[in-house]
């Protein structure tokens, strides 16, 4: 089913990145806004230190099981698209057309929408800004990375190597200040009660929505398998490194903000990671770290517009999208313009949604495809059992069974906890029906 190139088309992409690159890539994405501003929410459905840390625990692992299964996925075709090519080599061209038709819509420009309106929460630690002018700082953000994007995936990379550096760092600083400058050991007596008419079972699933969006972007790497040098044996090693230091930063950050501030505090502020570290050290620790934060989500924000554009130059490589979108600089050697239809979509969703809005909006229609794409590597296994696989998944077929079971159970949590949103993000998807088969009768 793989195609061949467009005509017109003067160049492929070019394998430029490591082992390194692809390892910082993959962890440059995933650490962005969601560990800064989730606790927030996370706290306010499920007010227990110990709950809260079990919620970013199991998010962790289920994030972890789907990267195992997309390992195997990425090293047996390591080429640009990832989740798509998989579904197109697994489920035929419509479940992948909807895949990258929501990829576009909502996931992966809700993403970055959602990263950028993020990045006004701490910018406004700074300077006061209204409505207005917090749009305009989002849209600004996604402009300059667009046009930044489209000079090289060796010059992205590096600044992506940068940013990772910086924002693993400010993770590392926050937890030892917390730890050496706070006294707050007290705040884990009795870490399994729950205030009197809490709901743990809604509690536990409107706060999973929160961890996965923390977690959300550890496929992406995928999307720019085609770039990467020794894909079948970086790929895999960078994916599920990658994913195991996030979950020990994430679960060594949400740790700190409960030694230094007591779980109704973390409720009351969603700038919770500058809060812990100003109770722990004063006004200036609160000032590095959300300047640190910012370096954060601009990071994050810089890895999922650069991996997204990779998906719908595929797509239009195999003739599901515009030609154009397919178009490779000669010299750059980028989809230009597939990272500039991106980035002006995204600035829509920036300036149409709020955080909590658009995050909604990736949870629900990201798990779906993700579930799908467990579950691609049970059907590859059976349709194509003679197909060289450097990776396999292990404990096969129960973790990607596993996983995709779980899949569905989370966009049925995230259909109730978050109903409007998950529906506008559910009529998004079907859209993309209709347009799939008129774009086939037109040719």
């Amino acid at each position: 089913m793989k195609a061949g190139p467009v005509g017109g088309v003067p160049g492929e992409l070019a394998r430029r990145l490591g082992f390194w690159d692809s390892f910082l890539l993959s962890l440059g994405i995933v650490i962005g806004s969601g560990v800064f501003l989730t606790p927030h929410s996370i706290a306010r459905d499920l007010p227990s230190p110990g709950f809260i840390l079990a919620v970013w625990v199991v998010g962790g692992v289920l994030s972890m099981m789907g990267v195992l299964a997309i390992a195997e996925l990425g090293a047996m075709y390591p080429e640009a698209g990832g989740l798509y090519v998989y579904l197109r080599e697994a489920f035929g061209p419509l479940p992948a057309f909807l895949y990258g038709w929501a990829l576009f819509l909502i996931i992966q420009t809700g993403s970055a929408a959602t990263l950028a309106v993020a990045f006004n929460v701490y910018a406004g630690y700074f300077i006061r800004l209204d409505a207005g002018q917090a749009k305009l700082v989002s849209v600004s953000l996604i402009a300059g990375l667009t046009f930044f994007n489209c000079l090289g995936i060796r010059q992205g990379a590096t600044l992506n190597n940068c940013a990772t550096f910086l924002k693993v760092g400010s993770i590392l600083f926050m937890a030892t200040a917390i730890f050496t400058g706070g006294a707050g050991a007290g705040n884990f007596r009795r870490p399994w009660s729950l205030p009197e008419g809490s709901s743990l079972l809604f509690g536990l699933g409107s706060a999973m929505i929160g961890a996965l969006w923390a977690y959300e972007g550890w496929h992406m790497l995928s999307f720019t398998a085609g770039e990467i040098r020794d894909p079948q044996r970086n790929f895999p090693r960078a994916l599920i490194a990658s994913t195991a230091v996030l979950i020990g930063l994430y679960l060594l950050a949400n740790i700190a903000y409960l030694y230094a501030l007591t779980v109704p505090e973390i409720a009351r502020y969603q700038d919770v990671a500058a809060r812990s570290s100003q109770r722990a050290l004063g006004a200036v620790a609160g000032s590095f770290v959300a300047a640190a934060i910012m370096v954060s989500i601009f990071g994050a924000c810089h890895g999922t517009i650069l991996s997204g554009p990779r998906v719908f130059y595929a797509m239009a490589r195999d003739g599901l999208l515009f030609k154009s979108l397919a178009w490779v600089h000669p010299r750059l050697k980028t989809p230009i313009v597939a990272i500039l239809a991106q980035g002006m979509w995204t600035s829509v969703l920036a300036l149409a949604g709020t955080f909590q809005q658009l995050f909604s909006y990736v949870i629900f229609g990201g798990w779906i495809f993700y579930g799908l794409s467990a579950l691609a590597v049970i059907v590859l296994r059976r349709r194509q059992p003679d197909l060289a696989r450097p990776y396999r998944v292990p404990l096969y077929p129960w973790l990607p069974l596993i996983f995709a079971v779980m899949a569905g159970l989370l966009v049925v949590n995230s259909l109730v906890s978050s109903l409007e949103s998950s529906l506008y993000a559910f009529a998004f998807l079907a859209l993309g029906i209709p347009v799939y088969w008129i774009r086939r009768r037109l040719g």
